[in-house]
């Protein structure tokens, strides 16, 4: 169920209704939108009685939510949602969605404070808002590097102070999470775990911005599905990312599905980015699939950078070396006017790598 405020609803109003849905057992989850905010119901199995809450002061009217996915769907919050990130310290203001797009690149895995300062330094230099490294990593073998845990997230840190630049970082699990979110911007669940309720669960409680990929056979309806496991724990701030699924094609690691981007934006109202690194698994086909991801909807751009990708201790194959990200944003900031947005690029002031 739906609870449609009036305009001029006051947030007396609205927090009367939220403790009366509380107060009939359920669960009040109030959207502000630019017009108008609406209360998503969640926990009630069968119909809510529309009249006694119809009758409260500030409400235009109560509908029905068809979709499994409520607080993720459009007909509960017809604008789109815009994640902000304020001014903070070395960081400038930026957000995902909306008219700008966002730029996350960085190196598949914290190796070493050295590597990850080098790399840091281009991704800042070409104007990237954001900063993308992996400190635990779910690998396929156990015997594979794993990820420099703590010590990598303290090395994000500094990364942070430094150039700028927004963390985005993995949790692969309800151990692992307390860390990340203590360190972390944002919070990457990666498509292994985009069915873990358990965790997706937990970053629902943390009201910190999340970015779930797509897991690697996911339907768009159990992709969305998974958002809502977050959202109906009260956090609202999640990014959707596609980064590929599984097929029969061999002649890339997965098949990007950028044809979800329109679907996404059709039946929901949360940002998507697209990983084109994990999407293709080749070097040569990054830059392509970024280029058409922003020109079919995207909001933004995940993507892998490493400027020495032969020695890599992950996903070498796919990272682009620090010239080719900067001539993906230069691409990126000229297509982006085409598609009704821009390209922020921060400009910062030069400071040594190490």
């Amino acid at each position: 169920m739906l609870v449609v405020m009036k305009a001029q609803a006051t947030p007396e109003e609205i927090q009367a209704v939220c403790d009366h849905i509380e107060q009939l057992g359920f669960r009040a989850h109030p959207l502000p939108g630019a017009q108008r905010t609406a209360i998503g119901i969640t926990g009630n199995k069968d119909a809510v009685d529309r009249g006694n809450i119809e009758a409260l002061s500030g409400v235009a009217e109560v509908i029905r939510v068809s979709k499994a996915y409520k607080l993720a769907s459009r007909d509960v919050k017809e604008e789109d949602t815009v994640i902000s990130f304020p001014a903070s310290g070395a960081c400038a203001e930026a957000s995902v969605g909306g008219g700008d797009l966002a730029i996350v690149g960085g190196p598949c895995s914290i190796e070493s404070r050295e590597q990850a300062f080098a790399i840091a330094q281009h991704v800042a230099a070409a104007g990237a808002q954001f900063f993308r490294g992996g400190a635990y990593k779910p690998r396929t073998s156990p015997y594979a590097f794993q990820g420099m845990g703590v010590e990598g997230l303290r090395i994000m840190a500094e990364i942070r102070d430094r150039f700028g630049l927004r963390i985005v970082t993995e949790a692969i699990d309800n151990e692992s999470l307390e860390l990340v979110a203590e360190y972390a911007d944002v919070i990457q669940i990666g498509a292994r775990n985009m069915q873990n309720f358990s965790l997706l669960k937990h970053v629902g409680r943390l009201r910190k911005p999340v970015v779930l990929k797509r897991g690697l056979s996911a339907t768009l309806e159990e992709f969305l599905m998974s958002a809502e496991y977050i959202m109906s724990e009260g956090n609202y701030q999640v990014i959707l990312c596609e980064r590929g699924v599984r097929t029969f094609a061999d002649h890339t690691r997965n098949t990007l599905d950028l044809s979800i981007i329109p679907a996404v934006q059709r039946l929901s109202h949360l940002p998507i980015l697209v990983d084109p690194s994990h999407g293709t698994g080749r070097r040569d086909s990054v830059l392509p699939m970024a280029r058409a991801a922003i020109a079919t909807g995207a909001d933004g751009i995940l993507v892998e950078v490493h400027h020495q990708p032969e020695k890599a201790l992950s996903d070498g194959p796919q990272s682009i070396y620090p010239d080719q990200f900067v001539r993906m944003m230069d691409e990126l900031e000229q297509i982006a006017p085409v598609v009704g947005r821009s390209l922020p690029r921060a400009i910062r002031v030069e400071s040594s790598a190490i």
